[in-house]
């Protein structure tokens, strides 16, 4: 049972998760083993920490005490709030202790001018850390057999500080030996989610949203039977409700549809989420931690529901990047040496066309944005146009229908579209458009789709 920033962001929030959770175990057969409970950093802490890390890196320690200072009261109050007596002075007591350690790390950042990636996620981690703490000993507080778990002892990564990937084999390992006795003791795990280790236990994170891959992760290697996502909306729905109003709930969507939703801009889940229920084919659902009534979305390896469509998803802020090279795009190896750039820069690409003399590609992260320019430059003419969206129409029986693409074109009549694109599934329509499009786009398209709400 995985539970976001909004489900643990004050006490009231807090208390919920403890109502779900042992109402969730009440109902289990007896002898069950009890859940294992992740939960991400209260909502906009790690935004905070993050706030701190750049004061420390322009020098500024007063700021970065005050950001702390905010941070630590935030998290005594809900300690406060929520537990009593001893309880209360041994917890405050370590958010104390967690929150001493993190300034006088970010005060030598502050003086030396310098963060690190690993300083980095050395600091974002404790958002978890903390959260993580407050919520086991609010189990505690209310009678549940809780155990605070530190996710760094059992989420195995690599050394790539910020983006780092998980050794699955050294995880399941540990998950083993560190997770598997709490549960078989019938006593409830508390974990902090996207925090990991590398193998010389050196803090790591997997990425903002990484908290969904946490829960997944060790869902996998303890062969769960379902992965639970709690959010603070009813499921996956139909198109972001920011954008489009009123979207419907998706009640069932398959692993590569949600797969596919969550990498083109689906809020709800984290891309890489997926990825381990699909290897031990352990459902996922999404549920509401304000709605815990509500059914949610099951996510399951097939999809059981009507009609061709799963949903729409959109994928802001995103750059295209156009290759041109008259001179060198029929040469043999000229693809090869055009992915070599984005993978020397770590650059992922989302979306790929081709004519006879050019290829285009997007690209969401710009962060070397300027390097890989510069690199295809040196055989190809380049350029970069920002500001434009991925909008992807989803769903694993689109190739049952072949009118549904030219229903969405017609949709999207005197809309310019920059790109278009189907995957080789023929599970996704992909459009490349002006961002500032998006709403009029995904109005459109969900009108035509799904009717009016």
């Amino acid at each position: 049972m995985k539970f976001g920033g909004t489900s643990v962001a004050d006490a009231g929030a807090m208390t919920r998760v403890v109502d779900i959770v042992r109402r969730q175990w009440e109902s289990q057969p007896k002898g069950s083993r009890p859940p294992v409970v992740v939960v991400s950093a209260l909502s906009k802490v790690t935004d905070a920490l993050i706030r701190a890390t750049d004061a420390a890196r322009a020098g500024d320690a007063e700021k970065t005490a005050s950001i702390l200072g905010e941070i630590l009261g935030r998290h005594i109050g809900i300690a406060l709030a929520l537990t009593g007596h001893q309880r209360t002075e041994t917890l405050v007591k370590a958010l104390k202790a967690q929150t001493d350690e993190l300034g006088t790390r970010l005060m030598q950042c502050a003086a030396k001018r310098v963060v690190t990636p690993a300083d980095h996620d050395g600091v974002v981690a404790m958002g978890e850390v903390l959260s993580s703490a407050i919520v086991a000993a609010a189990f505690q507080e209310q009678g549940l057999p809780a155990v605070w778990v530190d996710s760094r002892e059992v989420l195995v990564t690599d050394a790539e500080h910020m983006i780092a990937v998980p050794d699955m084999d050294a995880t399941c390992r540990k998950a083993q030996r560190n997770l598997a006795p709490v549960t078989a003791a019938q006593q409830i795990p508390v974990m902090g989610g996207f925090i990991a280790a590398t193998k010389d236990g050196v803090t790591t994170t997997l990425g903002r949203g990484g908290s969904d891959y946490s829960a997944a992760i060790f869902g996998a290697c303890l062969d769960v039977a379902e992965i639970q996502i709690w959010t603070d909306v009813d499921g996956m729905l139909t198109a972001d409700p920011r954008i489009v109003p009123s979207p419907r709930v998706v009640p069932h969507l398959s692993f590569a549809e949600a797969s596919e939703l969550a990498y083109f801009g689906a809020k709800v889940l984290h891309p890489a989420t997926i990825l381990p229920a699909v290897s031990k084919n352990i459902p996922v659902r999404i549920l509401n931690s304000r709605q815990p009534a509500n059914p949610g979305t099951l996510i399951t390896s097939e999809a059981r529901r009507e009609g061709h469509l799963a949903a729409l998803a959109c994928k802001r802020d995103v750059t295209v990047i156009d290759i041109t090279s008259t001179r060198m795009f029929m040469a043999h190896g000229f693809l090869r040496r055009l992915f070599e750039v984005f993978e020397r820069y770590r650059t992922a690409v989302d979306v790929v066309t081709t004519s006879e003399v050019s290829v285009s590609v997007t690209v969401d992260d710009t962060r070397k944005l300027d390097d890989v320019i510069e690199a295809l430059s040196a055989f190809a003419d380049v350029e970069a146009e920002p500001k434009m969206a991925i909008v992807s129409v989803v769903g694993d029986r689109l190739h049952d229908d072949p009118g549904v693409f030219a229903h969405a074109i017609v949709a999207l009549k005197g809309i310019p579209l920059r790109l278009v694109s189907q995957a080789s599934s023929r599970r996704t329509f992909t459009f490349v458009l002006a961002d500032s499009q998006v709403p009029d786009a995904m109005t459109r398209l969900h009108e035509a789709f799904f009717g009016h709400a």
